[in-house]
């Protein structure tokens, strides 16, 4: 029986995995609960990158941008703002139309989404930047979900927002994304029908932020009293700031108000979420700060309104933009909540994929067996494509975000390739723009462990090999050790990122462990954080079978 480390509050999983985790998972790594009723920002160290939330009854609901990763469009689950749980995801195993079933679509697909319950059902809406508006809906977030409706064709829509009105009219607010469209830093509104399936109406522009708020894109739509709020951020993503316009006619004019902005704070870019409201009538703010290699982190701001305005943050010198807190009084909801954080470890107990794992690309069966009664995962080698030139070209990545600025990944796997050939592999990487890893292959002289890196990988650059061991025993235990002390990278290099350097080591028998090859300075992906997991992959030749690699846990710890 393989030993386990013991999280607080965890129990055996006798129940549903989700329900399971939900209630007890408590992470070594990051907690933004105090304990002593305050909170630390960012309340989720990871990339949910362009976070909205909604709240029903006593539950709040978030989702945030997925791309090209699947499940897609995770949805987290709180009872106070500041614990969340994954509680499952509203595409779980394919993006349509299927362009590259083999091929990760890097930064493609599933952009800054909004989640919205109307009439006892969720709806998210979210814009693939090359297809359109598209909308899928539940009764139940935890599914199942409709399959999606593309809702308004057009390249370039991005940003989408659902909006129901009182006169029942049914509206959708939307961005552009310049790289598609050839024209940015402008918010449309259309109608949609009741529905809201299909847009009756060409979108109308209603706000032009060229001159004062360039970049302006991610509209949220409320009503509030007499007035339509949008709330949009602008200035770009490591540097920007929120505005929010206001107006008593749906399509204006609107006016506008900077209202949430870097200030004093060590908050660079504070910007782009969700308003929210709680049973006792409190107003929040949830957005997301951009580090770079960890992507885009969220943090959550108390929200009062003044004149009909929204103030967010701290509001230090009365003009009515606030700056990002820190440490701050937990919303009041009512009640007091446990403790708990997104999963992380796995023991791979279940016979289904844990709700924090995500694929590269499209979710192909052939590529996992969840082996619960064993306590394994058991992923198949699976062949790379014939254009293959480094991890970058993968679909079969399984990854996860990374959870705080200094944590270590810890792995044990066994690896069993056919024999039949060489150039199986399977192991640890870190995954991002460069990339790095402990990686086992099959080879002509048996087993050997590589410590490789890539830089540049999304160019088609080749890995390195930073340094190797010939192995004897096909089990083994691999570690990738994340550190941060919250230095920024040169200006040159990009002064709003994080510096985050990544070392590596392996176990052979899980007790004492060797460093191996070099050093790797951390670097995100294609508009998401570095993501770490596993693989395993064979060349692209055709054969009747392959091998596999059985992965006996996957742990986070500090």
């Amino acid at each position: 029986m393989k030993t386990r480390k013991t999280l607080l509050g965890i129990c055996l999983l006798l129940a549903s995995p989700l329900a399971a985790q939900e209630k007890n998972y408590v992470s070594e790594a990051w907690v933004a609960d105090q304990g002593n009723g305050k909170y630390k920002n960012p309340i989720l160290y990871a990339d949910y990158s362009d976070p909205d939330a909604c709240r029903v009854g006593d539950d709040f609901y978030m989702t945030s941008s997925s791309f090209n990763c699947l499940p897609g469009l995770q949805i987290l689950h709180s009872k106070d703002l500041v614990n969340w749980s994954i509680i499952g995801a509203a595409i779980p195993y394919t993006l349509t139309p299927i362009e590259t079933p083999e091929r990760p679509e890097h930064g493609n697909r599933v952009w800054a989404p909004a989640i919205r319950y109307h009439n006892g059902e969720f709806y998210i809406f979210w814009g693939d930047p090359d297809q359109g508006a598209f909308m899928v809906k539940a009764k139940d977030p935890k599914g199942p979900w409709t399959e999606p409706v593309l809702v308004k064709p057009g390249k370039g829509i991005i940003d989408t927002c659902p909006f129901w009105d009182e006169d029942g009219k049914v509206y959708m607010v939307h961005a552009y994304a310049g790289s598609r469209a050839g024209l940015k830093s402008i918010i449309s509104i259309c109608e949609l029908n009741t529905d809201a399936t299909k847009a009756i109406t060409q979108s109308r522009i209603v706000f032009d932020g060229h001159e004062a708020h360039q970049t302006c894109e991610g509209p949220k739509l409320y009503k509030r009293g007499d007035y339509y709020y949008i709330f949009h951020p602008a200035g770009g993503v490591p540097t920007g700031w929120q505005v929010v316009l206001r107006s008593q006619n749906i399509y204006g004019p609107y006016e506008w108000k900077k209202v949430l902005a870097q200030g004093n704070s060590p908050v660079n870019g504070p910007h782009q979420g969700a308003w929210v409201d709680t049973p006792t009538g409190e107003d929040w703010f949830l957005h997301f700060q951009d580090v770079g290699a960890y992507g885009r982190l969220v943090h959550l701001q108390p929200m009062k309104w003044i004149n009909d305005w929204p103030v967010i943050g701290i509001d230090k010198d009365g003009d009515g933009c606030g700056e990002p807190v820190s440490v701050y009084k937990k919303p009041d909801v009512g009640k007091t909540y446990p403790i708990c954080t997104p999963q992380e470890s796995d023991e791979f107990d279940g016979y289904t994929l844990s709700p924090q794992w995500q694929w590269h690309a499209n979710i192909n069966e052939k590529w996992a067996y969840y082996a619960g009664d064993q306590s394994i995962m058991r992923l198949y080698s699976y062949p790379v494509v014939k254009e293959y030139k480094n991890l970058w070209d993968v679909a079969n990545l399984l990854l996860q975000k990374t959870p705080a600025a200094n944590f270590t990944a810890t792995m044990k796997l066994t690896f069993r390739p056919t024999g039949k050939y060489k150039g199986e592999r399977t192991g640890l990487v870190v995954m991002g723009l460069d990339y790095a890893g402990l990686i086992l292959e099959n080879t002509d002289k048996g087993l050997v462990l590589s410590q490789v890196s890539c830089r540049k990988a999304d160019k088609g650059t080749p890995e390195t090999v930073n340094g190797t061991t010939d192995l004897k025993d096909n089990t083994i235990y691999l570690r990738a050790n994340f550190s941060s002390d919250g230095k920024r990278i040169s200006q040159s290099e990009g002064g709003h990122d994080l510096l985050v350097i990544c070392n590596f080591s392996y176990s052979l028998d899980g007790k004492k462990y060797q460093s191996l090859g070099n050093p790797f300075q951390v670097k995100e992906g294609k508009w998401i954080g570095a993501k770490v997991g596993m693989f395993c992959t064979r060349p692209a030749i055709v054969t009747n079978d392959g091998g596999w690699t059985d992965v006996d846990w996957f742990r986070i710890t500090k």
